[in-house]
């Protein structure tokens, strides 16, 4: 991935956990290291193939001058989530943050905090077997569309299915979500338990009926597993309702682990069925 650096940009802005520094103010100093595919801008030579960093320099400056922060941590964060949503062709951003006057009551040339934050795609998988259910995977929908760092970026049509694993209920109906997020897995599967609860899900039976299950299905190319989260979905090449919908919005979609595409599995499923 191609980087642009903005280097040493002096703000003079009021952060810090004393309230002087809240009221007098001191000076910031700011690298910022903004990650894109930029082959398009060189061989085109034109401005909106690459970041117009005096704008950039601007904003950044703005949110330094109009935000007051104890914590120069809050402030890298606040920075990197505003030039993420304001950039659309930014992938990745690492800013460190200067505070050449710490008052720690010691010498010391300086006090900083970098991060690096980036946007992800999730797909997310929906379903619901209870009440108005296009009602439910509609909401669902709606709610991510309206998360703070989320972006629904394709939506599949809704399939009719029968239920997997207790077959003693009524039928699902199934559909997935492309999601641009800047929320990490942990921080995204909070936000589908929120919204679950929203939808009055209650916690029943494994593979029982539900208002709405929302499940991460995959998450850039990351393998995870631990007591909360294991992404890809275990069981999902083994799931129609779940492929089904994904071959819908994103049939060249490799699973990481496998190395096939979603319509491979698919197809390698009706096969086996």
């Amino acid at each position: 991935m191609d980087k642009v650096s903005i280097r040493n940009l002096e703000v003079f802005a009021k952060h810090g956990v004393f309230p002087e520094e809240r009221s007098l103010g001191q000076k910031f100093i700011i690298t910022v290291e903004l990650f894109a595919d930029l082959r398009n801008a060189g061989k085109t030579d034109e401005l909106e193939n690459t970041f117009d960093y005096g704008r950039i320099c601007h904003v950044i400056k703005r949110y330094m001058e109009g935000t007051s922060y104890k914590l120069i941590e809050a402030v890298a964060e606040g920075l990197a989530e505003k030039l993420l949503n304001e950039t659309p062709l930014l992938q990745k951003v690492r800013i460190e943050i200067i505070k050449p006057w710490a008052p720690v009551q010691i010498h010391l040339e300086s006090i900083s905090v970098e991060i690096e934050r980036s946007r992800h795609i999730a797909y997310i998988s929906l379903g619901s077997n209870i009440g108005d259910r296009e009602g439910y995977l509609n909401f669902g929908v709606k709610e991510l569309k309206k998360a703070r760092g989320c972006k629904v970026i394709k939506t599949s049509g809704f399939i009719n299915t029968k239920p997997y694993g207790v077959e003693e209920q009524d039928d699902y109906l199934n559909g997935c979500l492309m999601l641009d997020t800047l929320l990490e897995p942990g921080e995204l599967l909070e936000l589908l338990k929120d919204i679950e609860n929203k939808a009055e899900r209650e916690q029943g039976e494994r593979w029982g009926p539900r208002t709405l299950d929302l499940d991460i299905t995959f998450f850039d190319d990351a393998v995870i597993s631990n007591e909360r989260l294991r992404i890809p979905h275990p069981d999902m090449h083994n799931r129609e309702f779940v492929l089904q919908p994904l071959c819908e919005i994103a049939p060249h979609l490799i699973h990481p682990i496998f190395k096939k595409t979603m319509a491979q599995l698919l197809e390698e499923l009706n096969i086996r069925d």
